[in-house]
């Protein structure tokens, strides 16, 4: 097989999974309260916070709030046992559901013991979806979104010694989760075959690389950033561009995309105008964060889906300047680049420019979700001790001096249970959770002030070469 060849087959088995997904979930309208509800994947996971930024900054007008309703651990009956309280107290008009992981289990066996010990945990999940859907039955109101799980990643060559065919077990686990969700009208994606696709793709070139960590479970910022794609493009918002203006430099035209352009000037030397979006370019956290020994940022995930293609397009296209004359770029007075008249004939995208003033004003939106994340992890390990460790005890919503005594002494035992006592020390007293809850509205209500566009100078400037090339330097 000759190169060419090579790389045709490798594109094709990046892009066969996601041009097959076809819209399968609703949009969210302006008000939706939405909580995810899960797993660990959920409750230390980021595709919730980064799918909420794509609609702060591509429908700044469009308020909704997300709610993660993730406990690291969770089986399906555990899941069932929080619903009202920790889930259906948010009053969502969406919750979506994923499970399976756990619900398989985590037993080294192998061949028919393993089989068979599948079997029954799986049959156990199953009862337990049963009452499940009983319960979201009885919420009419509420829109129902099926999450089938990530994969279990077996292939990757990494230390942690894969369980057998744990993967395949989690498959029947979606595929009953699927059923149902045809069954009661429910929508539903599935996380776990295009991820798994990626991993193969990626593995044909490092046998090590897996989005699902050190662990071959917690899909790692990148990973989380993919599960984003892949809900974003189930909900049919790929194609919907942040702007896109098209200016013919000698009949003075404009064409506008999701933008208002006004005050065209065009000459011999350049042109400007003034531009307001109507959306915020999308935003990516660089910095590799996250356990293990190789952490990865939100950016790395820009590197396995078509995201900044198919999401993130804030074109700028001018026809009829000189191909070969170079041009300084500045918006509100800041340069940007220099580009030919061919470039700029092309189209360029400005979404793809982190020192552009609109993309900066929308690092400011991401870091702010950030922020709001943060706390609301420190509150979803309060919840974590809760329902996990607590609620077997009976000790449920207990917490005086007792509890607080009996927790120090389960810590010596249960690494978790140490790594987040800290939180819960400040967590159990409730003026500290409801300033914690105020301080995240505070968050979340000023990431809807700062997230109107606009209106911006934009400036295409001719320059000689020798200018250009000091550009350059």
């Amino acid at each position: 097989m000759n190169r060419r060849l090579i790389l045709v087959f490798i594109v094709g088995v990046l892009i066969v999974p996601f041009s097959t997904i076809a819209q399968q979930i609703k949009p969210f309208k302006a008000g939706d309260r939405v909580v995810f509800t899960g797993n660990s994947i959920t409750d230390g996971g980021h595709f919730h916070s980064y799918i909420w930024l794509y609609y702060m900054t591509r429908m700044p007008n469009m308020r909704i709030d997300c709610f993660n309703a993730g406990i690291g651990g969770d089986v399906a009956r555990q899941i069932d046992e929080r619903l009202d309280d920790d889930v259906f107290a948010h009053h969502p008009t969406v919750m979506t559901l994923s499970f399976g992981m756990n619900d398989t289990g985590y037993q080294w066996y192998k061949g028919a013991k393993a089989d068979s010990n599948y079997k029954t945990n799986i049959a156990r999940s199953y009862q337990s979806f049963q009452s499940i859907q009983q319960h979201l039955r009885a919420h009419p109101e509420v829109r129902k979104v099926m999450l089938g799980s990530t994969p279990y990643d077996e292939q990757a060559r990494i230390k942690f010694i894969a369980l057998y065919k744990k993967n395949e077990a989690i498959l029947q686990v979606i595929d009953f989760q699927k059923k149902a969700a045809e069954v009661n009208k429910w929508e539903f994606l599935s996380f776990n075959e295009p991820m798994q696709a990626i991993n193969r793709q990626q593995q044909l070139r490092d046998t090590s690389f897996t989005m699902e960590g050190v662990d071959r479970i917690h899909p790692t910022n990148d990973g989380h950033m993919v599960m984003a794609y892949l809900f974003l493009k189930a909900q049919g918002l790929a194609g919907k561009k942040v702007a896109d203006v098209t200016i013919d430099a000698e009949t003075k035209t404009v064409k506008a995309e999701n933008c208002q352009v006004s005050n065209l000037i065009s000459n011999a030397d350049g042109l400007s105008y003034w531009y307001k979006a109507n959306s915020l370019p999308y935003p990516v956290d660089t910095i590799p964060r996250g356990g293990g020994n190789q952490p990865r940022s939100q950016a790395d995930g820009l590197k396995l889906v078509p995201f900044q293609m198919e999401f993130n397009q804030e074109m700028l296209q001018v026809k009829n300047l000189p191909t070969l004359s170079n041009y300084l770029l500045k918006i509100d007075g800041k340069y940007l680049g220099s580009y030919t008249g061919a470039q700029l004939m092309a189209g360029i995208n400005l979404a793809g420019m982190p020192a552009t003033p609109q993309y900066q004003q929308a690092l400011a939106v991401m870091h702010l979700n950030e922020e709001r994340w943060g706390i609301e992890r420190r509150l979803r390990e309060y919840w974590w001790l809760q329902y996990s460790i607590m609620k077997p005890h009976g000790l449920l919503h207990n917490d005086g001096e007792a509890t607080v005594d009996s927790l120090q002494k389960y810590a010596k035992k249960d690494f978790f249970v140490g790594a987040t006592l800290n939180t819960y020390y400040q967590a159990r007293l409730k003026p500290v959770r409801d300033a914690w809850q105020k301080e995240m509205d505070l968050l979340t209500n000023q990431i809807y002030l700062i997230n109107k566009p606009v209106t911006r100078k934009v400036e295409l400037t001719a320059v000689t070469t020798q200018q250009h090339a000091l550009t350059q330097k």
